[in-house]
């Protein structure tokens, strides 16, 4: 056996043990260092950088090295073998920490008017922001030798007599009543849930204490997780915390988890990555920020795509890559808590929203929810960019529904330079005709790489200004050019010394071409989706597109590179994280949660795997803006 030390950029070390031969991104795991490997390992993504600082490992030698960085130490973790005692420098680039948290400020009109936003047009649809939490006070009469009931009975007969209604006392609520009513002559305040003629007492305090009735709203992305802490009686967002999914460990797509999580012991080291590395620390962080106790949140809502939602109940998730392609469950029963270790009120229920097919899951029905495409005459189409593409589309009649394999792209996956949107990233790019660049970054920082919004524009720059053709090969000349040993070349967007990171940002050719793959998924799903219904783009009134990949997506620039249809921009909506807006509308209102499970149901799923049209229309969409240039008349 021998010694491995790793020294993390943030001054912690860790140190384990490994076999003679063993991979090296492996051992990192089994430890608990979270080395950022998008491609599962295999090599391709180049993202697992770290530094030998001492010993010698077997390496396997990778295009995304050059000599020079090879001969200063640097190695893909994945493409080594352990043959020796070594110390390994992990820089912040390589960790999946480097993810990490961010709170926003809730001050920020940006940050609360998608939910204001949200609010008004479920309003308007006729939902109410109601549900069935309230805090009730009560006196009961003290027992006596006379009246020998025991505390429980007391309680229910008291409030049954108020009410009229059927009453569930939890465990907890059981025992603190005691202490809670003799403290002040047994008046108590009670946390409870009325629903259907059931009151369901959750918990039981003096009338003079501080009562908090939470609950939490979560987007499960296969790259982010966000989460909301929301006071269920006002309504209130109290904080907002978005971080890195752990997940990412093993594979930045859906499938490369789904066959982690089939391995021996796999399926529990996926939930405890959702759930022991991200989901509790989130909640930790935002109970932190409100000064809320952790038994003060008593309902949870979850929306993630069909795979997350499974990794994260601990449910086996093979059948869904595999044909016919069949998930577990499209809704599920309310989950408590406490059977997940959740650090919330043990009794609170995890409401999931609903999943529509394997790979449509409950992001889409909560985004479909919040965007009430589902309450309008005309036809609309909702675009979700993720780490997959889901696509809409429909009005109050119809919704059909499909998801296509775009990869990770939009979220920074599979691009050498790419990461999600948070503080570093590029999110908005321009180039002059002099050939000066100008970027924008989140953070107001210097760069550390590219995010979704970012690709897009870069992208259309380099098209518009012929540094690259219609397949993505880069065939201009300059500084900013550059061509390893195997002809690959690269446009430079930074160099060293401009980034946090003090390695050069450059989107290869293969980067490129990647994206021009995840851009041809989205728009031929878009074609497939309306020739499935004898329809064509005339017909869509509005294009609503939802997801995380930067502060705003340039729709220019996105038409421009075939992406989008060439359909008149003022058509275009860009409305955020609809999964997260959505998921804090279930939390709060009943008649949302009733109508979500009503939009689901009503959801046609089209399997484009198994439309013979879907390939044809992806091969021409995979060019720069399309082969047809007919379809995109407003590019010159």
């Amino acid at each position: 056996m021998f010694e491995i030390t790793f020294q993390l950029e943030n001054g912690d070390t860790v140190k384990t043990f490994a076999a003679p031969g063993q991979n090296l991104l492996s051992a990192a795991r089994k430890a608990m260092v979270e080395i950022d490997a998008p491609c599962a390992g295999n090599g391709s993504c180049g993202k697992c950088r770290v530094r030998i600082l001492e010993g010698e490992v077997i390496y396997q030698k990778n295009h995304h090295l050059s000599e020079e960085e090879e001969s200063m130490g640097w190695r893909l973790a994945c493409q080594c073998k352990v043959s020796s005692d070594i110390t390994v420098w992990v820089p912040g680039t390589a960790s999946a920490f480097k993810l990490g948290m961010k709170a926003a400020d809730l001050s920020s009109e940006k940050e609360i008017s998608i939910f204001r936003k949200v609010k008004s047009r479920l309003s308007e649809a006729g939902i109410l922001f109601e549900n069935g939490f309230s805090l009730y006070s009560i006196t009961l009469s003290p027992p006596s030798l006379d009246d020998t009931l025991p505390d429980n009975e007391r309680l229910v007969r008291a409030l049954r007599a108020q009410t009229g209604e059927t009453i569930h006392l939890t465990l907890t609520a059981l025992t603190k009543l005691p202490d809670a009513l003799r403290k002040e002559d047994f008046s108590v305040l009670l946390v409870v849930e009325r629903c259907g003629g059931v009151m369901t007492v959750y918990d039981v305090f003096s009338k003079s204490e501080k009562v908090s009735v939470c609950g939490l709203a979560v987007d499960i992305g296969t790259t982010s997780v966000s989460g909301l802490l929301v006071d269920l009686l006002s309504k209130e967002i109290l904080a907002k915390v978005t971080v890195g999914n752990s997940q990412i460990q093993y594979g930045a797509d859906v499938i490369n988890r789904i066959i982690e999580s089939s391995r021996p012991g796999g399926k529990e080291r996926l939930q405890s990555a959702i759930i022991d590395s991200t989901i509790n620390p989130l909640i930790a962080a935002m109970r932190r920020l409100a000064n809320i106790p952790e038994d003060g949140i008593y309902r949870m809502c979850i929306a993630g795509n069909t795979t997350m939602n499974h990794l994260f109940l601990g449910i086996p998730a093979n059948p869904i890559r595999m044909e016919p392609y069949i998930p577990a469950f499209f809704e599920t029963e309310p989950v408590l808590a406490g059977s997940l270790h959740l650090p919330i009120h043990p009794e609170a229920k995890l409401l999931i929203a609903p999943n529509v097919g394997s790979y449509v899951g409950g992001d889409i029905t909560a985004g479909i929810l919040s965007s009430t495409i589902w309450n309008k005459d005309e036809f609309s189409l909702f675009i979700d960019l993720g780490t997959n593409g889901e696509l809409v589309f429909g009005n109050r009649d119809l919704l059909m529904t499909c998801a296509c394999s775009a990869g990770p792209a939009f979220e920074g996956g599979d691009i050498s330079c790419g990461m999600r949107a948070t503080d570093g990233a590029i999110e908005a790019f321009h180039m002059d005709d002099d050939g000066s660049l100008h970027y924008t970054v989140i953070g107001d920082q210097k760069p550390l790489g590219l995010c979704g919004s970012g690709i897009i524009d870069v992208i259309s720059e380099l098209f518009s200004h012929h540094i690259i053709n219609a397949k993505g090969n880069i065939i201009g000349e300059g500084d900013r050019i550059t061509r390893d040993e195997h002809g690959i070349g690269s446009f430079v967007l930074a160099f060293a010394e401009e980034t946090e990171s003090g390695f050069p940002i450059a989107l290869s050719e293969i980067d490129i071409q990647n994206f021009i793959h995840a851009k041809a998924a989205i728009y031929s799903a878009i074609r497939t989706l309306l020739n499935s219904l004898g329809f064509d783009l005339s017909m869509i009134c509005d294009v609503y597109v939802a997801g995380g990949i930067g502060s705003g997506i340039n729709m220019e620039n996105a038409i421009h590179i075939g992406m989008f249809p060439d359909i008149e921009r003022d058509r275009f909506h860009y409305i955020g994280n609809t999964s997260l807006a959505g998921a804090y509308t279930i939390l709060v209102s009943d008649q949302a949660n009733e109508k979500v499970s009503q939009i689901a149901r009503n959801m046609t799923y089209l399997e484009l795997s198994t439309d013979p049209s879907y390939m044809d229309e992806f091969i021409g969409a995979s060019f720069l803006p399309h082969t047809d240039t007919s379809l995109f008349p407003s590019i010159s």
